[in-house]
């Protein structure tokens, strides 16, 4: 189950994926999410992509000064590079900090 995210900030990025080189495209994607997770201020991340290719992946950070840097990280932002190159054919990004949160399971 999610923890309590108020407070936080996310980076919620939405975009949709071209059909070239998805095995490269992955091995990126588990590359940045193994970094991400060892940024200072990293507090988690969500995805979910559907069959007509469009994702939305949220990655919460403790404040905006985590977001900030990992958004210049130099290998971060190499990778995104390539992804506007080949990955994507489009994506959108929105930063916003969450007033309240809670999450819900079936016992």
């Amino acid at each position: 189950m999610a923890e309590d995210r108020s407070g936080q900030i996310a980076v919620i990025f939405v975009s949709e994926r071209t059909f070239e080189d998805d095995t490269g495209y992955a091995e990126a994607a588990a590359a940045m999410d193994a970094l991400a997770a060892l940024q200072p201020g990293y507090r988690g991340v969500d995805d979910a992509r559907g069959e007509d290719r469009i994702g939305i992946t949220v990655s919460y950070w403790a404040d905006e000064a985590s977001a900030i840097a990992w958004r210049r990280h130099p290998e971060h932002a190499a990778t995104r590079e390539m992804g506007r190159g080949r990955w994507y054919h489009w994506y959108m990004l929105h930063v916003a900090e969450i007033g309240r949160s809670y999450s819900w399971e079936r016992g």
